[in-house]
């Protein structure tokens, strides 16, 4: 399936001294990522796929062999698998590939540049600088796209206490997680990493700027994808007791001119409604941010909806991919 909203512009790249079609490779493209960065791969004619034989995906020979003659290899592998081949990249010298990972491996690894172009206004110009470039988890897309800008501003101290709830779409949870709710043995929904280990943690603190741990309570409802991310604020704890109008100007000073996160207006139909669904962007590498807000009471929950197998992997990736041989993002 051709997805239209994922597909980005094509053209000649950007960096001058690429004039041929740019080769990838993507290592490990049976999983829901590997399979969606596939797909998207089929809508860019503006870009070459090098692929290898089922029978040689763990010959180290025939793998070194392939990635020296492609531009970029796209891993989607486990994070054990990801540093394994890294490393592998990594004794080719000059000869080596720019990598992009979309496993957890190198999410916060400092000789890393993290795949979220938006994160900063000069983001996107170090990922197509980068030989080396972490894809976002799905949660922390959301999670830091509502706060960085906020702690940025001096809105959200940086070691504010910060609480994160997200529900994603089953389709997140790997091979066993699709088979469970797939076969119908899954529960409708449930909340999990109570352990307060979730592996997309470390990112998000990371990434959003706060220097306290936030507790992030993630979970799982019974539909394929899809995701909300929400941050619920006491805003007359906060430095100067902003409003929701203070919250949004930050979102949408940060975001403005972006061609897939939209600051959605405080005049909402959802916002009016009070009520918001996960599932509006699936199949898009959109992402939507909403502040949530009542003038009666000083506080206000940020949201953040997405489809976590797009802006939450397949789409950033992507996204990022173009970026990285030099095209337009």
């Amino acid at each position: 399936m051709t997805v239209i909203d994922t597909k980005q512009p094509q053209g000649k790249p950007l960096t001058s001294g690429v004039s041929r079609q740019p080769t990838v490779f993507v290592d490990g493209a049976a999983g829901t990522t590997g399979l969606g960065i596939r797909e998207r791969l089929d809508a860019q004619s503006d870009v070459a796929l090098k692929t290898i034989p089922d029978d040689k995906r763990k010959d180290a020979k025939a793998k070194l062999a392939l990635m020296e003659e492609v531009d970029l290899v796209i891993l989607c592998l486990p994070d054990d698998a990801a540093r394994e081949t890294v490393a592998l990249i990594d004794s080719m010298g000059v000869a080596a590939p720019k990598v992009l990972d979309a496993s957890s491996a190198f999410r916060v690894a400092p000789d890393w540049t993290y795949g979220f172009p938006e994160l900063a206004p000069d983001q996107a110009d170090k990922i197509r600088a980068a030989r080396k470039v972490s894809n976002p988890g799905c949660y922390p897309t959301g999670g830091v796209a509502l706060l960085r800008p906020l702690v940025d501003a001096g809105i959200v101290p940086k070691d504010y206490p910060i609480t994160i709830n997200a529900v994603s779409g089953y389709s997140g949870g790997g091979k066993s997680m699709i088979e469970s709710f797939e076969g119908g043995t899954a529960p409708a929904f449930e909340l999990y990493g109570l352990g307060f280990e979730h592996k997309h943690l470390p990112e998000t603190q990371l990434y959003s700027g706060l220097s306290r741990r936030p507790i992030f309570v993630p979970s799982v409802g019974d539909f394929r994808q899809g995701m909300l991310v929400s941050v619920p604020l006491h805003l007359d704890t906060l430095p100067g007791k902003p409003d929701a109008a203070a919250l949004h100007a930050a979102l949408a000073k940060r975001y403005a001119g972006s061609p897939y996160v939209s600051v959605m207006p405080l005049d909402d139909a959802a916002i009016k409604s009070g009520r918001i669904e996960p599932e509006a962007l699936n199949e898009t590498n959109k992402l939507e941010l909403y502040v949530f807000a009542n003038p009666k009471y000083p506080q206000a929950v940020l949201v953040a909806r997405l489809d976590n197998l797009g802006k939450g992997a397949s789409g950033a990736a992507i996204q990022n991919m173009r970026l990285m041989l030099g095209f337009a993002g």
